[in-house]
């Protein structure tokens, strides 16, 4: 682990200089000791997935009485048709692959294990029995010999259902599938409700094979052009923060202007030459104008006011843009950040599902209703399923956060390094080689709250589809409450937790006073805090928006000139989707470098007031705005009090 012992608890004196990055201990141990044994738990449960033959049932498959194929079964009590020899037979066929039950998620069909997939369609018994005799491979019941297909009056129940479509085996999982998707037309159609016939669903499908290449050019070039846009918004951030402003205020403007335009000349209409039932409808039509005139006048001067009071606070914004363009020339890799974190999440969740598989013919052999084995897991085991769930979240939401972990401490490193020449080589490197060194435990605990909330919401959320059109309304207004509440919880606990990162990267303090410490100067500084998340997402939210449309726009002209394609939809909703998923990937990342350096501008100004030995670390874009501001002030007659006061930053704990 590396962990270090603790640093040195003295307090440190008000007059001496504040150096930040310089101390470092393990913080949150106990907490990484816990998520350390709730990984070997994890372990556990594949490891005994594995072990009691859950691997071999789930890559070879068994048939309906409980053999695995390709190998020998031994026999198991009260069931007939088990302890038979596979050796050869190292298929699973089912009798009805298209029987499928959505509810339970399989197969509803006999499985026998085969020796070879049937690869053209056997529209006869004949033709089932001469491929058993020619490929050695029988299609029907055990019970029921090759010679027997067609004359047995059992046949119609014990062989497959009539055409046997053509399939293939599933490479590593030995199963026979249909090559012909249309058989999972109707599992389609349960899942898009806009499919009423097959038709559809293969010129959807043909349209995305047909088109794969020009899906994969633009998925590529929203790549491009997110990359692009990361850069152009360190250039244009001031014109654009007011442009969108000068925009929202004309919109509001002119909106209400329209409405009491509208109002107005609906007064003058004449009343004389209308009957009374139209009378009516005019003079309901004039109220509700007049509501909504009174309703956006209001809008629109809370709207002005808010801009007014904020608009000092804006530039902050502006300035904070400039700064994040700057870390990203001086750390590029921050730009792949998201990659490596993606790469680790399908790492894992391939890993999860594997086991997920493993579990589901993990058990003992139990006989159902219908005769056939099925494979149980009884006692405290069956609990198992609910670990590896919680499993899922929590250790998926601890990746989430070592993600603003590292991104956090290099962007610190970045802020408070004076000398810009001094930055270590990769300071993306460093950042992670300080989380797995010290902060790991402080990642744990942040993720773990996160999953606390994630849970309940989750077990709400399933509640309510189990119960749509059974509950009453007071129920179902009651769970969707909550369920929005806990959404909200959990967002807040997220913007929390990230900020708590960063004031750990700065402070090496432990989770829960880096949470304190990070929420009180975000309260103290509420207006600023406000001024970024409403102006700075918005601009983040219209450049994802731009990157989706030119996208769309680009894919639209290109798929114009294929010529044997008919239907869009389906790839282009691909592409739309993909490119709002990279926007969104590397948009995110800018806007988790913004709230970093604003978290460590606010503990700049606290500990630093540009005097000789306690130079501001600050860029001198932010050095401008702090300058303006104090000048601003000074004009008012209140000299730096104010701005001191707006920006009191955390007390740094030791």
């Amino acid at each position: 682990m590396g962990c270090c012992s603790s640093a040195s608890s003295a307090a440190q004196s008000s007059k001496r200089e504040w150096k930040p990055l310089e101390d470092r201990s393990c913080t949150d141990v106990p907490w990484l000791l816990l998520f350390i044994l709730f990984c070997i738990g994890m372990g556990f449960i594949c490891g005994f997935s594995v072990a009691t033959g859950a691997a071999a049932r789930l890559v070879s498959g068994y048939d309906s009485y409980g053999n695995i194929c390709g190998q020998k079964n031994a026999k198991l009590e009260a069931i007939p048709n088990s302890g038979m020899d596979h050796t050869h037979r190292k298929y699973v066929f089912f009798l009805d692959p298209c029987n499928l039950d959505l509810i339970n998620r399989k197969i509803k069909s006999i499985a026998l294990c085969v020796t070879a997939c049937p690869r053209q369609e056997l529209k006869t018994l004949s033709e089932v029995q001469k491929f058993a005799e020619m490929n050695g491979s029988a299609l029907c019941s055990y019970n029921l010999k090759p010679s027997e297909y067609t004359t047995s009056s059992k046949a119609s129940v014990l062989c497959p259902k009539l055409p046997v479509p053509a399939s293939a085996p599933i490479p590593f999982f030995h199963r026979c599938a249909p090559v012909n998707i249309s058989c999972y037309a109707k599992f389609a159609e349960a899942l898009i409700t806009f499919v009423s016939d097959n038709s559809v669903l293969h010129r959807l499908i043909s349209g995305v094979m047909t088109s794969k290449e020009i899906i994969l050019g633009l998925c590529l070039l929203s790549l491009v052009l997110s990359m692009i846009l990361m850069v152009i918004i360190r250039y244009i951030s001031r014109v654009l923060v007011w442009i969108l402003t000068i925009l929202v205020i004309l919109g509001s403007l002119g909106g209400t202007g329209v409405l009491w335009w509208l109002y107005a000349k609906q007064r003058k209409f004449p009343k004389e030459t209308v009957t009374p039932e139209q009378l009516q409808i005019a003079e309901d039509n004039l109220q509700a104008l007049l509501i909504y005139a009174i309703s956006a006048t209001v809008f629109t001067v809370i709207l002005f006011l808010i801009m007014l009071v904020m608009r000092k606070r804006v530039a902050l914004t502006i300035a904070l843009f400039h700064v994040a363009g700057k870390v990203f020339i001086h750390l590029p890799l921050l730009v792949f950040q998201p990659f490596w974190t993606f790469f680790a999440l399908v790492l894992f969740w391939a890993y999860w599902i594997m086991t997920l598989l493993f579990l589901g013919t993990t058990g003992s052999a139990v006989q159902n209703d219908q005769g056939f084995v099925e494979f149980r897991v009884s006692g405290p085991l069956q609990y198992m399923w609910w670990y590896h769930v919680v499993g899922l979240i929590w250790i998926s939401e601890f990746i989430l956060a070592c993600q603003q972990m590292t991104v956090a401490g290099a962007v610190v490193t970045y802020y408070f390094t004076r000398d810009k020449r001094n930055l270590p080589f990769t300071p993306i490197l460093a950042s992670v080689n300080r989380l797995i060194r010290y902060h790991l435990g402080t990642v744990a605990k942040g993720s773990f709250i996160i999953t606390l909330v994630k849970i309940p919401r989750m077990i709400l959320m399933y509640m309510h589809s189990q119960l749509k059109g059974k509950e009453n309304a007071c129920a179902r207004c009651v769970l969707k409450s909550c369920i929005c509440c806990l959404w909200c919880l959990e967002k807040c606990l997220n913007y929390l937790n990230q900020n708590a990162y960063t004031a750990t990267a700065i402070n090496s303090t432990n989770f829960c006073t880096s949470a304190k410490d990070a929420f009180v100067i975000l309260v103290e500084n509420a207006l600023r805090v406000a001024a970024i998340n409403t102006v700075g997402d918005f601009m983040l939210f219209l450049g994802k928006v731009l990157i989706v449309c030119s996208t769309g726009l680009a894919g639209i002209m290109l798929l114009n000139y294929q010529q044997d394609y008919t239907v869009w939809v389906l790839p282009l909703i691909i592409v739309c989707l993909f490119a709002f998923l990279v926007a969104h990937c590397f948009l995110s990342i800018y806007e988790m470098v913004v709230d970093v350096l604003f978290l460590c501008f606010a503990i700049d100004t606290k500990y630093n007031d540009g005097s000789p030995g306690r130079e501001f670390y600050m860029d001198k874009v932010l050095m401008e705005f702090v300058e303006n501001s104090r000048k601003a002030m000074k004009e008012a007659g209140k000299g730096g009090v104010a701005d001191a006061r707006e920006l009191k930053p955390m007390l740094k704990r030791r």
